[in-house]
């Protein structure tokens, strides 16, 4: 995840969803999500009058949105759109960070799903909000290449759940070897849902 030209306080809310990606919710502080995003730690309290919980509840919605908008410019990439692929295109991104950047950081999404869904309900449902924002779009997506739309919404699920496992066992492992295994063997059955026209 790239940073672009932000104004304050949206550098604070990308460099919180980057040290939730990395270190958790627990482990990532207001002053270091300020030294992070290069913001003074006054304007926390400024942007998020709601605390740590309104800023992670933030990090996780702009997370669902990137993550979201991301499927098209995987779709607008693909020679040969087909479900298989843009599943590929998806768990490559992955595949590459790790390559570029080792096994520190995962989705923000997942990380304060784990770390507050139980605790914490505003960060649960923004976490299910998130994951919604990053569903529809390739459900879609899905839509467009064939896929009745009575599946697609649940292959998107399924896409998006295997991918969300995989990133967790390459993690573990610190090996790209689940993200290449999940491609393999879920792209026949993500293809197999295509009706073909006429």
């Amino acid at each position: 995840m790239t940073e672009e030209r932000r104004g304050p306080r949206e550098r604070m809310v990308f460099s919180a969803a980057q040290l939730i990606r990395r270190d958790g919710v627990a482990a990532t502080g207001m002053r270091e999500v300020a030294a992070h995003a290069g913001a003074p730690r006054g304007s926390l309290q400024h942007y998020f009058p709601g605390g740590k919980e309104q800023l992670v509840n933030e990090a996780v919605g702009w997370a669902g949105r990137y993550a979201g908008a991301r499927i098209a410019r995987f779709v607008s990439g693909l020679d040969a759109p087909s479900p298989s692929a843009l599943f590929a295109a998806m768990a490559g991104q992955w595949t590459r960070e790790y390559a570029a950047d080792g096994f520190a950081a995962g989705c923000p999404v997942a990380a304060a799903t784990v770390d507050r869904a139980s605790a914490c309900t505003s960060t649960r449902e923004a976490a299910a909000a998130a994951f919604a924002a990053w569903r529809d779009p390739l459900a879609e997506a899905l839509t467009g290449m064939g896929v009745p739309g009575s599946r697609a919404g649940a292959l998107a699920t399924l896409m998006i759940s295997t991918l969300e496992g995989a990133i967790i066992l390459a993690r573990a492992e610190a090996d790209a070897g689940p993200l290449h295994t999940v491609v393999s063997e879920l792209g026949p059955l993500l293809d197999s849902a295509v009706v073909p026209p006429g």
